[in-house]
């Protein structure tokens, strides 16, 4: 069974920075595209950074030079650098996955269960 498992999300000054951390594991042959998503309460889910296997990275225009999304393909982890945080950037920070597993002949996507950011002063 494939779980994406997020990490480090808490409360945040507005300034400060944080770092999230996603381990996916369970039968991964392969992992293309990781990204990062949000939802903030009453919106809908938005992207926030999405990284490729040979490490293409887009941002959404409300972080970019604030955010860094990068991964670590040998422990099938991907990381999302937040600086310089604002209140509007308070959310459930969800993290997403293309994985090949070794029973299956096609890429799925899988979501992480979500780590609350808070930044508030």
């Amino acid at each position: 069974q494939v779980q994406l498992v997020e990490s480090g999300g808490g409360l945040v000054q507005p300034g400060g920075s944080l770092r999230l951390s996603c381990a996916a594991s369970g039968g991964i042959f392969s992992i293309t595209t990781m990204a990062w998503y949000r939802q903030a309460p009453g919106k809908q889910r938005e992207l926030v950074a999405r990284i490729t296997v040979v490490d293409s990275t887009n941002y959404a225009d409300s972080v970019k030079g604030r955010f860094t999304i990068s991964r670590d393909n040998a422990k099938n982890t991907v990381y999302l650098q937040m600086n310089s945080l604002k209140p509007e950037d308070t959310a459930v920070y969800y993290c997403y996955a293309d994985i090949l597993t070794y029973d299956s002949s096609h890429y799925v996507g899988f979501w992480g269960q979500g780590t609350q950011l808070t930044v508030s002063s």
